[in-house]
């Protein structure tokens, strides 16, 4: 091949040979001044065993819970009972922020003049049946008494007079009948002797004209005679017999009539003795019905006033109105009532603690709490008051989006001191942070 290969070209330049021996001496300095080192401390006597220190976790100061503030016992919505469905609001003597008592009206619905109205009709019937209970306790008046016993005298006097009467009249009646008997009869007794006489005249008479002493004319004229004499006692024993009947009849009329009137006059004056004795005679069992009638309308009357009552909507506690629902001349809000109370003087903290540090928390520990938005500045100051019973979940959100909000927790009511219920009495519901004190 003509011409001899290239050759390679060198590993170092010249003056890069010069900084590679600088760099390899420092090195063997070093490894040098190393191995001094070891040989002094291998040359020295051996130290006892380190001991590996431990570190102790840091210690829990407090459990942290979001919570909502609410007044002491909770917010009540304050609403008529449900017989009172439909009912629309009439007044409204509120207003939000407005601090009441209890007992104190809230609102007045529009069916109050009808309770009204009412309430004054059971008055009245209750006025009425103890009005009528005190006439029945008392009985008859006493002119009432004395008017009966007066019509008793009138009707016994009455009868006293028909009795007299009757009688006089039936003795007048029988002496006449005695009277004209005894004249007829003399009458009678007075004709047949005439009769008699007439008799003999005739039939002496009819023997002389038999023997022609007499004529004829002279027997007929005696055989008239005798035929008169037999007429005037047939008349006289006809009227005799006449009269008899005419005064029995009279007497035996008379007598009934009287019977019948004297008899009438004793029912009457049985009647009007019933009467008095009616009417002055109070009985227990008209009381008990009257007494009863009286009870049914106070009762009534009662009932009434509860129903006129429940038109005025009161307060059932002292607290002040946190927020309206209802205002006049609308339906009561089925769901929230007219109004909602609480006892805002005194504050407290719901706060939802997680079911892992229940166990931390106890009544009577101090707890801080502040406002996780800036709803308020400062730092409130409570006490724990109660731990709920039950597990659920959580009430109050977290900020944080990737929070659990399925997590468990327990209901802790803390207690604002004085001073920081007044600082948020008008927060209700306002979102905090609570972090009690171990």
């Amino acid at each position: 091949m003509g011409q001899a290969a290239e050759s390679k070209p060198p590993l170092f330049p010249p003056l890069g040979k010069q900084w590679a021996i600088a760099v390899s001496v420092l090195g063997l300095l070093a490894l040098g001044t190393t191995g001094i080192y070891v040989l002094k401390l291998s040359s020295r006597e051996p130290s006892a065993p380190s001991v590996p220190t431990q570190v102790s976790p840091p210690k829990i100061q407090g459990v942290s819970a979001l919570g909502r503030l609410e007044p002491l016992g909770e917010v009540i919505n304050v609403a008529p009972p449900p017989n009172q469905g439909g009912a629309k609001v009439s007044q409204l003597l509120v207003q939000e922020g407005t601090s009441v008592k209890k007992g104190q009206i809230i609102a007045i619905l529009d069916n109050v003049d009808q309770k009204k109205a009412e309430v004054d009709v059971a008055q009245k019937a209750v006025n009425l049946a103890q009005a009528n209970l005190a006439i029945i306790e008392a009985g008859a008046k006493s002119g009432e008494i004395q008017a009966q016993a007066a019509i008793i005298k009138q009707l016994e006097a009455e009868l006293s007079g028909e009795i007299a009467t009757n009688q006089v009249t039936i003795a007048r009646l029988e002496m006449e009948l005695a009277g004209e008997k005894q004249q007829q009869t003399a009458t009678i007794n007075r004709l047949e002797a005439e009769l008699k006489d007439a008799q003999r005249e005739e039939q002496r008479y009819e023997l002389l004209a038999q023997d022609g002493v007499i004529s004829a004319e002279d027997l007929e004229k005696r055989q008239l005679g005798l035929d008169k004499a037999q007429e005037s006692l047939t008349e006289a024993q006809e009227k005799l017999k006449k009269t008899i009947n005419i005064l029995s009849q009279q007497i035996t009329e008379e007598k009934a009539k009287s019977t019948t009137k004297i008899n009438s006059l004793r029912r009457q004056i049985q009647e009007a003795k019933a009467t008095l004795s009616r009417i002055a005679e109070v009985r227990p069992v008209d009381v008990q019905k009257a007494q009863a009638e009286v009870d049914q309308a106070v009762a009534q009357l009662k009932e009434s006033q509860e129903d006129l009552d429940l038109a005025y909507v009161k307060a059932p506690g002292d607290g002040q109105i946190i927020k309206i629902h209802s205002y006049p001349g609308e339906k009561v809000d089925d769901s929230n009532g007219i109004v909602e109370l609480g006892e805002t003087q005194q504050m407290m903290v719901i706060a939802e603690v997680y079911e892992s540090d229940i166990n931390k928390v106890k009544i009577g520990q101090k707890a801080n709490i502040k406002s996780e938005n800036n709803t308020f500045s400062e730092e409130l100051q409570g006490t724990v008051q109660e731990i709920g019973r039950q597990i659920g979940k959580k009430d109050v959100l977290d900020t944080d989006p990737a929070a659990n909000v399925d997590v468990r927790v327990i209901e802790v009511k803390i207690l604002l001191d004085p001073t920081s219920s007044q600082r948020v009495s008008n927060l209700t519901y306002a979102k905090v942070v609570a972090q009690i004190l171990l």
